[in-house]
C-alpha cells in the first residue's frame, strides 16, 4: 500500500467508518462485522460511501417538478449502491421484534378520559401513522391521543409527533409543529393532498375532525375550516386516495354511531354496575366522502357517489382495486352490520357488491363485529385479498380473492380462524417481517370490556397480539411466541402500522393500548434475506402515488405485487414506501420493476439491483437510489 493511498483517508472519514462498531445497541456479531468493514476501509484506502436522502420535494406551487438527479449522476448512485450493498454484512441469527420504546424516547400514553361513566367513545382507543414530514427520508412516528371530558379535567392530552433522529431515537416536536391541539382523537391518514410534495395529515375524531396541512419548515397549519374538512360526528378511520384519477387525492372518512353525552346508554353485564354498551344500542352514521376541488377545499359528495349509508356503523376503511381495472375500490368494515365493497363505477359513483362477492356476512349468514381491515396479495396470484379483525368467538376473517369478483373466508382452513377465536381483533394488516416474498398477517388484540372476566372467566381484557407466517400454498403458522419476548405481551390492543423506522430494509411496528402506552417494535435480523424498497413519485397521478399499483418480477419468474395505500388497519396507516421481500441471498441478484400509475401510465423498469431503496417518479423511471446497509 502505498503512501500516497493511505494519505486520502483522515481522520473524520476513518471515525465515520467505525462509529456504529462502537454502538451499544447493536449485537456483537453485528459490531465486530462494522469493526471488520472499517477496518478493511482503512486498509484499502476506501472512502466511505454516503447514502443519499430522497431527492428534494417540489416547492410550494409547483406541484411535480421537484429537481431531480441526471442519468448520469443517477448511474453514479447506482454503481455505489451496488458496491456498498455487496460489501454490507449480512445480519445473522433468529428474528426478534425487540421492544426499544423507552431508548427511543417514546414517552406516549394515551388517555381515553374514563372516570366511571363507561362513555362508549372510551372503548375506541386510538390509531397511529407512521410520516416523513420533513422528507429526510427518514419515518417519523403521529400518535393521536383523545382527552378528559367536560367537568372532569385532569390535565391536557394531545396528539404526539416524533421526528426520527436517524440514530434509533425519537424527538417529540409536537409543540413545534404546530400539532399541540386537544380533541378527542382516535384515527389518522396521511397524504399530500395538495400536490406540493410533502404529506399532509388528517385526524378523526369524536366531534370536529381535522386537516393540518404541511407548511414545509416542521410546522402544519389547521386548515380544517377553510377545507371544510370538519365532518363533525363519531369518525373513525380515513383513507386518502383518487377515486376520479382526476390527479388529486379525495378522502374517505369511515363513521360509526350516533352518540353524545345527553343520548348514552346504561347497560350492565352483572345486572349491578355500568358496563360499555354494544353498538347495538345506537343508530349508525353515514360515513362521508370529500372530493378534491384543487384549490384547497373539498366538496362533501357522499349522496352524489352512492355512499350514504345511516345504517352503518364502520370502523375501518381499506383501499384496494378488487377486479384490477384501474379505478380504487373500498372496503368497509362494519361493527354488528353488513360489510361493505364499494365498486367504483368511473363515473364518481360506487355500488355496494359486498353480498355478491361473499363479504357483508359471516360464514353463518349474520354480520360480525368488523374491526380493523387491510388489503394485499398474500398468495402472489396477482389479485389483492382482504384480512379483517372481529369479535371474540368470531374469528378474524381471510377472504382470498379468486379474481371473478368472488371472495372465500380462508381463515377456517389457514388455521387463522382457531387461533384467532378467543381474541378480539382491532388492528391487523399484511407484512413481509422476514422478507422471504409472502406478506405474514399482524393483528393487535384487547376486549372492550373491562369488567368482561366477570361474566367470561377465560377472557381476557389484555391480549397478546398475533403475528401469522405465511408459509405459502394457503397456510400460516403463529409464531407471536417465536420472535423474542417483546410481542406476546397482552396489552388492550388498538391501532398498529408499520415502517422500516432504522432504514435497514426490514419492517418495525408500533401498536397502540387504550388508555395505555404507545410501544415501538424494531425488526432485529429480520433482514437476513434480500429486499427492495420502493417510494413513488407521481406527476400526472398525484404526488404520493397512492393506487400506484407496483410489479417486481425476479428471475425465477415470481411475481410480487402491492398498491401505495393509505389507511388500512385500525385508526392507522404505515408507511407509503413498499417493501418487497426477494428471498435468500443471492450475488448479483436483479428484478424487473413495472408501475401501473393511478392516470394509466406505465413503467418499466429493468435489472433492479435487490437491496436498495428507489425511488420512481412517474414518466421518468428511477431517479433516485441507496444500498440498504443491513447491520444498523
Amino acid at each position: 500500500m502505498s503512501a500516497d493511498k493511505v494519505s486520502v483517508i483522515d481522520v473524520a472519514e476513518f471515525t465515520a467508518c467505525t462509529a456504529n462498531c462502537f454502538d451499544r445497541n447493536l449485537r456483537p456479531a453485528q459490531r465486530w462485522a462494522l469493526c471488520l468493514i472499517a477496518g478493511l476501509a482503512l486498509l484499502a484506502g476506501c472512502k466511505k460511501a454516503p447514502i443519499t436522502d430522497p431527492p428534494p420535494a417540489a416547492a410550494s406551487g409547483s406541484p411535480h417538478s421537484a429537481p431531480l438527479p441526471s442519468d448520469s449522476e443517477h448511474a453514479t448512485a447506482a454503481t455505489r449502491v451496488a458496491a456498498s450493498a455487496a460489501a454490507a454484512a449480512r445480519p445473522s441469527g433468529p428474528i426478534e421484534f425487540t421492544d426499544i420504546t423507552a431508548q427511543a424516547g417514546i414517552r406516549f400514553k394515551h388517555n381515553s378520559g374514563a372516570f366511571g361513566k363507561k362513555y362508549l367513545p372510551e372503548t375506541m382507543g386510538s390509531g397511529v401513522c407512521f410520516i416523513d414530514y420533513d422528507n429526510d427520508g427518514w419515518q417519523d412516528i403521529l400518535l393521536i391521543n383523545s382527552m378528559d371530558w367536560p367537568g372532569h379535567k385532569s390535565g391536557n392530552s394531545y396528539p404526539a409527533l416524533y421526528h426520527n433522529n436517524k440514530d434509533g431515537t425519537f424527538t417529540d416536536v409536537t409543540r413545534q409543529a404546530g400539532l399541540a391541539v386537544e380533541m378527542y382523537g382516535l384515527g389518522c391518514a396521511v397524504g399530500d393532498y395538495d400536490n406540493d410534495g410533502y404529506d399532509d395529515i388528517y385526524i378523526t375524531a369524536v366531534g370536529s375532525n381535522h386537516l393540518f396541512r404541511n407548511l414545509h419548515n416542521g410546522r402544519f397549519a389547521d386548515v380544517t375550516a377553510k377545507a371544510g374538512l370538519a365532518d363533525s360526528g363519531f369518525s373513525s378511520s380515513a383513507v386518502w386516495f383518487d377515486y376520479d384519477n382526476d390527479g388529486k387525492l379525495d378522502l374517505f372518512v369511515a363513521h360509526y354511531v350516533e352518540w353524545s353525552i345527553e343520548t348514552d346508554q346504561y347497560c350492565s353485564l352483572d345486572n349491578e354496575n355500568k358496563s360499555y354498551c354494544t353498538p347495538q344500542r345506537f343508530k349508525g352514521q353515514s360515513s362521508t366522502l370529500f372530493h378534491n376541488k384543487g384549490d384547497g377545499t373539498f366538496e362533501n359528495v357522499t349522496k352524489k357517489a352512492g355512499l350514504y349509508d345511516p345504517t352503518g356503523k364502520a370502523l375501518g376503511v381499506a383501499l384496494l382495486d378488487y377486479d384490477n381495472d384501474g379505478w380504487m375500490d373500498l372496503f368497509v368494515s362494519n361493527d354488528t352490520e353488513p360489510n361493505k365493497l364499494y365498486h367504483n363505477n368511473h363515473d364518481g359513483t360506487f355500488t355496494d357488491v359486498a353480498v355478491a362477492a361473499g363479504l357483508a356476512y359471516g360464514e353463518a349468514g349474520t354480520a360480525r363485529a368488523g374491526m380493523g381491515t387491510d388489503a394485499a396479495d398474500y398468495d402472489n396470484s396477482g389479485w389483492q385479498s382482504l384480512v379483517l379483525g372481529n369479535f371474540t368467538n368470531e374469528s378474524m376473517s381471510l377472504y382470498h380473492n379468486d379474481g371473478s369478483g368472488l371472495f372465500t373466508d380462508e381463515a377456517p382452513r389457514t388455521g387463522i380462524a382457531a387461533l384467532s377465536n378467543k381474541s378480539l381483533t382491532f388492528g391487523t394488516f399484511f407484512f413481509d417481517y422476514d422478507l422471504d416474498g409472502l406478506p405474514d398477517i399482524f393483528a393487535v388484540n384487547g376486549h372492550v370490556s373491562d369488567d368482561i372476566s366477570i361474566v367470561q372467566p377465560t377472557v381476557k381484557y389484555a391480549q397478546p397480539p398475533h403475528l401469522f407466517h405465511n408459509l405459502g400454498k394457503n397456510k400460516f403458522e403463529e409464531v407471536t411466541t417465536k420472535v423474542g419476548a417483546a410481542l406476546p405481551h397482552p396489552i388492550v390492543g388498538r391501532g398498529a402500522a408499520y415502517a422500516d423506522i432504522d432504514n435497514d430494509g426490514d419492517l418495525d411496528l408500533v401498536i397502540t393500548a387504550n388508555n395505555g402506552p404507545a410501544r415501538l417494535l424494531r425488526n432485529d435480523n429480520g433482514n437476513q434475506n434480500d429486499m427492495l424498497r420502493v417510494k413513488t413519485i407521481g406527476t400526472r397521478s398525484n404526488r404520493d402515488g397512492i393506487g400506484a399499483k407496483v410489479t417486481v418480477k425476479t428471475a425465477n419468474g415470481t411475481r410480487l405485487f402491492a398498491m401505495v395505500k393509505s389507511g388500512s388497519s385500525y385508526l392507522s396507516q404505515s408507511e407509503l414506501p413498499l417493501t418487497f421481500g426477494l428471498g435468500k441471498p443471492e450475488a448479483g441478484k436483479a428484478v424487473s420493476v413495472e408501475i401501473v400509475w393511478p392516470s394509466g401510465h406505465k413503467d418499466s423498469i429493468s435489472n433492479v439491483k435487490a437491496n436498495q431503496f428507489i425511488t420512481v417518479q412517474e414518466g421518468k423511471g428511477i431517479v433516485a437510489a441507496r444500498p440498504l446497509p443491513f447491520p444498523r
